[in-house]
């Protein structure tokens, strides 16, 4: 089966269930200063998980485009990626536990041909010191639907992680199997909604050689082991229950999120688990073949590098050909993509790829094989193959600047974190120059800086919906103004390119090929705080994205959530696509001052503003 297909199923098959399919949202969340990308089904979704009314009704489905920086490293085994799409079901405040299982059990099995007796489930085994049970309704829904196929189901505790035990479904604790925006019970604050989960998994079998020499090889083994036997491909989230101050209540209206890997649930279908035997990826390989000469498969080596490239290049043309689509750069998201670019560079350099400006001929495959589903991407194809075009030019200066570096004896560490440089490039370089490198130090300089890393960022790629707080929701409807007045100041052609707003202070991205003079800040300034001290109300109306554009509203149309958008409207100002929040009137805003105008990327400025 192939992926375009077996997308097109799984939206097909729940529009039967009365679900609506909607697109998916941009791969830059809007408004979200706690992630840079959006890394699964459910984030975009959050706000109507959380109670706000969906102009599509209450059941959804849909596939998102997914990213998640925090994997880049683990790329090059058989099942790790940065992009994937999610496929995801949704019911807000409509069905729950009966249906979702019957309707997944029923998808897997008959609309996928998955062999029953080679899925697995698990679930939430309860929590006494908060007062939630274990998930007996979910195992015994469950058991109904093997034993109808004359599979037994036999339900075992994992509290040990003993293995396997005869087991068909499996109970474990809420590191597992509980879901809420901040993680485990303990860690969730007053008012935040959560509930237990059920995932699914796939059995490659017990004669996998995928961990023979690792360091699973005699541990016993369960599903959610990491040993490479099991996959999960899906997990239905019940969200039944929200933290108060006197411990855990359900639910008045209780939510379905099941999130499922497109890429997992193919390599089902084929019984191969290595993800990079997809279609998905054919193309591709096909293409890094007559650039090498190399085959896939041929060797580990070969194998690890073809997987780098793969991922790295098709992450990067999703997000650069993104409509809200950044640039390679040393900040942000532009950052992630730089370091996707160069280590695909890298390993095109170890397969002996000689051919110059050769990544865009890698994206030229991944836009002709998506383009069917992700119209942005033909859409946005110039600007994405000019941008890796320069990003592959101004590495190989950084590369001879690097050899430099390198021959007056700078460390490895400091060229990987000032030129980019991967410590087996220093190595290659600097066993072409005879010139020893330390790489046991190197390596204990890099925990170091990962540590770093992850502490500074525990909040920056955690999944969630932006601070609601009064001051951001300021800031927020300030945006839509400011946005308003750059049209005005600077032309019609100025669109925005992304935001970050916290409580604190407004960072607006948006297209324009030079510096501001300090008359069009000042200019920018002036008009805002008119509309401001106007009193101007603020009105939310649903509507056609037909009419939308009618009505001249800007926005990236192609990135909603359904034929119907929320339009904000402040007077005869501003019109424009959003999602909220906002406040009721510009008289609550204060007053506007921008504090910063620089370089984002190339033909992208940034503003940073405060309302005082």
């Amino acid at each position: 089966m192939k992926a375009n297909t077996l997308r097109q199923k799984y939206l097909e098959f729940f529009k039967t269930k009365k679900h609506s399919i909607i697109p998916s949202a941009s791969i830059m969340p809007d408004n979200d200063p706690t992630t840079l990308f959006t890394g699964s089904g459910m984030q975009p979704m959050l706000p109507y998980l959380l109670g706000e009314k969906h102009p599509k009704g209450t059941r959804l489905v849909d596939s998102q485009k997914s990213f998640r920086a925090p994997d880049i490293e683990d790329v090059g085994d058989n099942r790790h990626t940065t992009f994937f799409e999610m496929l995801g079901n949704w019911s807000l405040g409509d069905y729950f536990k009966k249906e979702q299982i019957e309707w997944m059990f029923e998808f897997l099995t008959k609309e996928l041909g998955l062999d029953p007796n080679r899925i697995y489930t698990s679930v939430f085994r309860g929590d006494e010191k908060i007062g939630i049970p274990k998930d007996d309704e979910t195992v015994k829904l469950w058991q109904e639907r093997f034993e109808s196929v004359g599979v037994e189901a036999r339900a075992v505790d994992m509290a040990e992680r003993d293995g396997m035990q005869g087991g068909r479904i499996f109970y474990y604790d809420a590191k597992e199997n509980w879901w809420s925006r901040s993680g485990v019970p303990d860690n969730m604050p007053v008012g935040e909604p959560g509930g237990p989960d059920s995932e699914m998994f796939w059995d490659f079998g017990v004669d996998l050689k995928i961990h023979e020499n690792s360091e699973y090889k005699d541990q016993p083994c369960h599903p959610a082991c990491d040993c490479g036997r099991f996959l999960e491909i899906g997990n239905n989230v019940f969200m039944s229950y929200i933290k108060t101050d006197a411990g855990f209540e359900e639910l008045e209206k209780k939510n379905i999120d099941f999130g499922g890997g497109l890429e997992r649930m193919v390599v089902a279908v084929l019984d191969n688990p290595d993800v990079f035997m997809s279609d998905l990826f054919e193309g591709m390989k096909i293409k890094i073949e007559e650039l090498t000469g190399k085959k896939y498969g041929e060797s580990e080596e070969v194998t690890y590098a073809f997987r780098v490239i793969l991922d790295h290049l098709r992450g990067a043309t999703f997000i650069i050909g993104d409509d809200k689509g950044v640039t390679p750069s040393n900040t942000d998201q532009g950052y992630i993509v730089r370091r996707l670019i160069r280590r695909a560079i890298r390993y095109g350099k170890q397969l002996g790829i000689t051919q110059e400006l050769w990544l865009k001929e890698i994206a030229k495959v991944v836009i002709e094989d998506y383009k069917g589903t992700y119209s942005e991407l033909e859409r946005n194809k110039d600007f994405v193959l000019e941008q890796l075009d320069k990003e592959e030019i101004q590495f190989s200066k950084t590369l001879e600047k690097g050899l430099r570096e390198l021959e007056k004896g700078t460390d490895p560490f400091v060229l990987f974190t000032t030129y980019g440089f991967p410590i087996e490039m220093t190595q290659e370089l600097a066993k072409e120059k005879d010139i020893e490198v330390n790489v046991e130090d190197f390596q204990n300089k890099m925990k170091k800086h990962q540590e770093l890393s992850r502490t500074a960022s525990v909040g920056k790629f955690k999944s969630g919906l932006a601070d609601d707080s009064k001051e951001t929701t300021c800031l927020h409807t300030a945006a839509h103004l400011l946005l308003a007045a750059l049209k005005k100041v600077l032309g019609t052609e100025v669109i925005q390119k992304g935001s970050n707003i916290t409580a604190e202070r407004l960072r607006f991205d948006f297209s324009w090929g030079e510096k501001m003079t300090d008359e069009q800040k000042t200019e920018v300034e002036k008009i805002v705080n008119e509309a401001i001290q106007q009193n101007i109300p603020v009105e939310c109306n649903e509507m056609s994205i037909e009419e939308a554009k009618k009505q001249g509203a800007s926005g990236i149309f192609d990135d909603k959530y359904g034929d119907v958008v929320k339009v904000y409207k402040i007077g005869d100002f501003s019109q424009e696509l959003c999602s909220g929040p906002h406040v009721e009137n510009t008289e609550e805003l204060g007053r506007f001052k921008i504090t910063k105008e620089e370089s984002s990327s190339a033909g992208v400025r940034r503003i940073k503003a405060v309302l005082e």
